[in-house]
């Protein structure tokens, strides 16, 4: 079986779970690499991207699982489950950004964060493209709505590096909890969509 443009469905679905395993490995390293640099720059917004990079793996394992034909219960099962985290995730940067901007901490300027950062803006992107056009091709409303969520984590990478960017070169330090207000709109919404939307 072939779509219209003489692609198989076996090698639509390779390129899905190709797609997938990208996403997931980059947000591994991802966790790893935004720990360390929120950790030294004492930074909100790249605290916040790194929980949201540990989301992002759980949406690209709800996937790979319905890729693999798992059952519809399971699959919400899994939204659900994405769905707390988001609404966690929003919960702790709403506190913390309003702590900052209400004390007036100063985050330090982070190399390393606005390299991830930009690298990642990139690269999410780009799979996002993929997955949006090998979910058409496949008529895969989930691989297609996790890559609307790709691309939405590519404009949040955007997001936190003008912060980062913005502290580090005109000394805007109210511009790191912003960028973790703009995380906080985005997980808000995502639980709206988990619980309220279709699926």
């Amino acid at each position: 079986m072939a779509d219209v443009n003489g692609t198989s469905r076996q090698t639509l679905l390779r390129r899905g779970f190709a797609l997938e395993y990208t996403t997931l490995g980059w947000n591994v390293v991802g966790i790893v690499v935004l720990a360390v640099a929120a950790i030294g720059a004492r930074s909100v917004a790249l605290a916040g991207f790194g929980l949201d990079s540990l989301i992002e793996i759980g949406a690209s394992t709800v996937v790979v699982r319905e890729l693999s034909g798992s059952g519809e219960e399971r699959q919400k099962r899994a939204l659900r489950l994405i769905g707390i985290g988001f609404a966690l995730l929003g919960l702790y940067l709403l506190a913390q950004s309003t702590f900052v901007l209400v004390s007036g901490f100063h985050p330090q300027h982070s190399p390393l964060g606005i390299a991830w950062t930009a690298v990642t803006a990139a690269v999410m992107f780009a799979l996002a493209f993929g997955k949006a056009r090998t979910g058409a091709a496949l008529d895969n409303p989930v691989l297609r709505t996790e890559g609307r969520v790709t691309l939405i984590d590519g404009l949040l990478a955007v997001a936190v590096l003008l912060g980062l960017v913005l502290n580090a070169t005109l000394g805007w330090w109210w511009a790191d909890p912003a960028a973790g207000y703009v995380l906080v709109h985005y997980a808000a919404r995502e639980v709206r969509e988990i619980f309220l939307g279709e699926h």
